[in-house]
């Protein structure tokens, strides 16, 4: 299995310095394969501004000519294995830990594979999030130590996905429909007329669970 390294910290889009984050509500932000930091960081004025956010860079840069970044391999040997993935989602832990500092709570939300990596984060450090949003993304099939206190804890979690998506395939998303409404308190939506993308109506939705999973003042 290839090594994945540590992320940069200096490729991370904040919408706040640090001089106005203390005792906020924190919104990591995982964007998909091929693309960077400021792809889900453009979906900020759609969300509550009560919210920091932090769109991170995911660490692997993929095979030429595809552009960007990624946060595990889907190509060649180790392409897509759950060890990868949950290689993926330790290294993003490692940054969240040193960056979280005193948020109020602390949130994840992720497209594709960065959908992967908000519910693995979630699964491998259950305590630590309040919340999970993924979007066209899916539970690795591969248990992992921390899914019984996951189960027990049940943090609100939205799945969005759509019914035209073909880049999911088929028997990881049938997983996730039978994994996640064990293990999480779900929010689930299948969008008709969608594709492997976010439509105007599921980003309201997901507005509007952000807004209700926002810390008591």
């Amino acid at each position: 299995m290839s090594e994945i390294p540590a992320l940069d910290p200096a490729m991370v889009r904040w919408s706040a310095p640090e001089s106005e984050r203390a005792g906020r509500p924190l919104l990591v932000m995982m964007h998909g394969y091929g693309s960077d930091e400021n792809d889900l960081f453009t979906l900020a004025p759609h969300l509550p501004r009560e919210y920091v956010l932090a769109a991170v860079r995911a660490p692997l840069a993929p095979p030429f000519p595809t552009p960007g970044w990624s946060w595990y391999p889907i190509e060649g040997l180790d392409g897509r294995t759950p060890e990868q993935v949950t290689a993926g989602a330790r290294t993003l832990l490692d940054w969240i830990r040193g960056a979280r500092s005193d948020a109020a709570s602390v949130g994840l939300l992720g497209f594709s594979q960065g959908g992967v990596m908000a519910l693995e984060a979630l699964r491998l450090e259950p305590a630590s999030f309040s919340f999970a949003v993924s979007l066209a993304g899916y539970a690795n099939p591969h248990p992992l130590p921390g899914d019984a206190a996951l189960a027990e804890r049940r943090p609100p979690v939205f799945w969005g996905r759509g019914a035209r998506d073909e880049v999911i395939p088929a028997p990881l998303v049938a997983h996730t429909v039978q994994w996640l409404p064990a293990h999480v308190e779900l929010s689930g939506r299948v969008y008709p007329d969608l594709g492997h993308a976010v439509s105007a109506q599921e980003l309201s939705d997901v507005a509007t669970f952000l807004h209700k999973q926002l810390p008591e003042a």
